[in-house]
């Protein structure tokens, strides 16, 4: 006979059982521990969270998007202490260097080119005068870029518009070291952490819900609601529920990394920087202790011992280490929510880390469960919502993340000629030539990467638009190249007044040095 709490609700949750660590599991744990936190004791429920020492944890994610800030502040962080306890330093955004053709280098920053005018976005205009001639790359005239380029950091200041506010950023952190330090904030207000390794699954008849999980000690863990952040394993979305894999490789084919910490060189750089290679792309994160390094890869066109030395050649410190092997499928679970199991994480799909998305998919996977939160029945149509709002963005950053292969014009090596020549999803197609024909940016979804991204990616690529916006032929060219001019002054007035991004970390969030370097 089920007993409820006094002030509980008759089908309310009474226990959540996380399973996985790492960064997605204790990424879900913190939201969920406020949350239950901030309702009446007895009317909440128990958050359980089950890690195995046995079974390590991926931990690429090291880059973010801007989004994390908000996560951070929702849970009432403090800023400077998030940054010492991970050893983060600030991003701007991504530096690419030899995508589209060998020698091109474009920088996607984060925020705007400007401020809208006539209800058109400022990008628009530009695209226009340089149609009529004489005009530099947009790229002066996004803040953060020539921050970035300068190696320049400050937070934006002020509510008023202005080149002092006119852009965002992220962090590149230690995932590891997140991870740990969500754990103590979850662990401190409420959440039961478990170390053991899961070896049974019980499932209700009839319905197949999952009603509990047996470790290898014996030990029975019953729950209402279970996550799944067991990474690629996948345990209880796959392993019981067999909900399904999107498999995308015929689109994204890299299936493999090399990944390996090296030491910290200076600059400290703002920035993320990915240099495409002959069959793939490496990564450079720089840290406050380390750099982090990695290789991504399609096995198909290089073997693993030629990805290492690639690797391996390419860092700018001292190795820290040997490269550790990934092998990946890129793809999307075909429900990340089946029956009383949300899947979060890898554990709900895998796209390779060229944008920082990784993270950002387990915040907002977190974030929509919160919002569509169920009770003990975990109603098909909440699952449903979840499912589509998630596929939608997964397919989303699949196109965007598809572009930067799609549009190049290497034919150095088999993997650019693939990459060239492959057939992309028709959502991709018609964003690609709707920019081609008119200069027009179509976001279909909301929640990914917004117009400036995708203008970065497309300009950096070498697409440019064959016609404009004939409303834009409205406005004086003379007052709108007076304008750009009077607006690209101040930008770079205001990234001279501004700290070396070095010097702004040792004056307000320096990291102790850890004992044993990573």
């Amino acid at each position: 006979m089920e007993t409820n709490k006094p002030g509980d609700t008759p089908t309310a949750l009474r226990r959540v059982v996380i399973v996985g660590g790492g960064t997605a599991g204790w990424m879900t744990a913190a939201p969920l521990a406020q949350l239950m936190g901030s309702v009446d004791h007895a009317a909440g429920c128990e958050i359980v969270l089950i890690e195995s020492p046995d079974i390590g944890t991926v931990g690429v994610g090291e880059a973010t998007l801007p989004t994390i800030r908000f996560y951070n502040r929702t849970l009432g962080l403090d800023n400077a202490e998030f940054i010492r306890k991970t050893q983060a330093t600030f991003k701007l955004g991504i530096e690419f260097k030899d995508w589209g053709h060998v020698g091109n280098r474009f920088f996607h920053g984060f925020g705007e080119f400007g401020p809208a005018i006539q209800n058109r976005s400022s990008i628009l205009h530009w695209l226009r005068l340089h149609g009529l001639g004489s005009m530099d790359s947009h790229e002066h005239w996004s803040t953060a870029t020539v921050m970035a380029m300068r190696n320049r950091f400050m937070p934006p200041e002020g509510d008023v518009a202005s080149a002092a506010n006119a852009y965002t950023y992220a962090f590149h952190f230690d995932a590891g070291l997140y991870a740990a330090y969500l754990r103590d904030y979850a662990v401190a207000r409420g959440v039961q952490r478990e170390e053991g390794t899961i070896v049974d699954v019980s499932v209700r008849p009839g319905d197949g819900f999952v009603t509990a999980v047996t470790l290898a000690d014996g030990r029975r863990i019953e729950g209402d609601l279970f996550i799944d952040c067991s990474g690629f394993r996948a345990l209880l979305i796959e392993g019981v529920c067999q909900a399904g894999y999107d498999d995308w490789t015929h689109w994204l084919p890299c299936d493999s990394a090399q990944a390996v910490p090296c030491a910290r060189v200076e600059p400290l750089t703002p920035y993320t920087t990915s240099t495409a290679r002959s069959a793939g792309w490496q990564w450079r994160i720089p840290l406050q202790h380390r750099t982090g390094n990695g290789h991504v890869y399609c096995s198909g066109y290089t073997s693993d011992e030629d990805a290492g030395r690639v690797l391996m050649s390419h860092l700018d410190g001292a190795a820290l280490g040997e490269p550790r092997q990934l092998r990946f499928k890129t793809g999307m679970r075909r429900k990340a929510w089946d029956r009383n199991v949300v899947a979060i994480g890898l554990a709900s799909g895998f796209l390779e880390p060229l944008e920082s998305t990784s993270i950002q998919l387990i915040m907002d996977g977190v974030g929509r469960l919160i919002e569509l939160w169920p009770d003990r029945r975990c109603d098909h149509h909440l699952a449903d919502e979840y499912n589509r709002r998630m596929a939608q963005q997964y397919t989303s950053i699949r196109d965007f993340i598809v572009l930067h292969y799609k549009l190049t014009r290497r034919d150095d090596s088999a993997f650019w000629r693939y990459c060239a020549a492959m057939p992309i999803p028709d959502t991709l197609h018609h964003q690609i030539e709707l920019f081609r024909r008119s200069g027009r940016v179509a976001i279909l979804d909301p929640d990914s990467f917004a117009e400036p991204s995708w203008v970065s990616l497309f300009l950096g690529l070498g697409l440019w638009p064959e016609r404009h916006d004939p409303l834009l032929a409205q406005i004086d060219e003379r007052a709108l190249r007076q304008h750009f001019q009077r607006l690209r002054q101040a930008i770079a007035q205001t990234v001279d007044a501004m700290p070396d991004h070095g010097a702004f970390i040792a004056r307000h969030a320096q990291a102790a040095p850890l004992e044993t370097p990573l």
